[in-house]
């Protein structure tokens, strides 16, 4: 296979591998920041090349916090992957978002404390927006695939991601419900602020697997609770998907595939080289 993978999908809690890749190969990527979470398995899906990772590691073996998203974001860049689906598990905060639907979030709360969270802490320094976390076009194309697979699916709403990897308490999720905050998950933050660091494209794939533990009509978020309603999403998942594909993933219209341009403050003279190398496949372009 040639070519650069037209889009990269990071699979969660349930979701190791994605039925109907043909032609797949596995490619062990190491990056400034360490490894990626697996290998990413680089195949075919509607005659378009797909660069798939496990963000858990093969057989879940790696904890929300643990997460090497620094790694996992920059790996998928150097393939040159600039649209990106993360497939999540979430638990709904609001009576109308049920268990089994699919959320599509145009905002995101950051309640995480342990993670790294850009690719920026050394001598360069970058301050990037991200008003709006999540790529409209790309959040919309995933909307009109997702219907179009026979998904329930709702577009809008604000995901937290909290630390984890235990669920919430009853306290907890009733202050973020009342925050207006409509979905809890574990892994969108940071992964989503790095996309927009690498200037791609991402959106979010939120499965509903729980009402978390506030519906005091229904029982408390478990993990056989988790499990049980991705199992049955995989095929969703996977439909959704090649009709993303089938659609085509037309030119970027959007501001994701500029989001350095003038986020950059550090004065570029004081920048060194060992830096340049390191960081070269985000800010190459804005350093000649």
């Amino acid at each position: 296979m040639t070519g650069k993978p037209v889009l990269g999908v990071i699979g969660g809690s349930g979701l190791y591998a994605i039925p109907g890749l043909t032609q797949a190969e596995e490619r062990n990527i190491e990056t400034p920041f360490g490894a990626p979470s697996a290998p990413i398995v680089i195949g075919e899906m509607e005659g378009q090349r797909v660069a798939f990772l496990a963000r858990h590691g093969l057989g879940h073996h790696i904890a929300p916090s643990q997460v090497n998203y620094r790694a996992n974001i920059f790996a998928l860049k150097l393939l040159g992957v600039d649209r990106v689906v993360s497939i999540s598990a979430c638990g709904s905060l609001r009576h109308d978002y049920a268990p089994g639907e699919v959320v599509i979030p145009d905002q995101l709360f950051d309640h995480t404390r342990d993670r790294a969270r850009t690719f920026f802490d050394g001598e360069l320094v970058a301050h990037v927006s991200v008003a709006e976390p999540f790529c409209t076009p790309l959040s919309q194309a995933l909307e009109t695939a997702l219907r179009q697979a026979g998904g329930s699916v709702h577009r809008g709403g604000t995901s937290i991601t909290i630390e984890g990897p235990r669920f919430s308490t009853r306290a907890e999720s009733n202050t973020f419900r009342s925050w207006g905050i409509s979905l809890i998950g574990m892994t969108t933050s940071p992964e989503a602020f790095l996309a927009r660091e690498a200037e791609m494209c991402y959106a979010v794939m939120a499965h509903i697997t729980d009402y978390d533990v506030w519906h005091v009509a229904e029982e408390p978020v478990t993990l056989e609770m988790v499990v049980r309603v991705l199992e049955a999403n995989t095929l969703l998942a996977q439909r959704a998907i090649s009709h993303l594909l089938r659609a085509g993933l037309s030119r970027r219209d959007c501001a994701c595939g500029e989001a350095l341009k003038g986020a950059l403050i550090t004065v570029p003279e004081r920048v060194s080289p060992a830096t340049r190398e390191r960081l070269g496949p985000l800010v190459g372009p804005y350093l000649r």
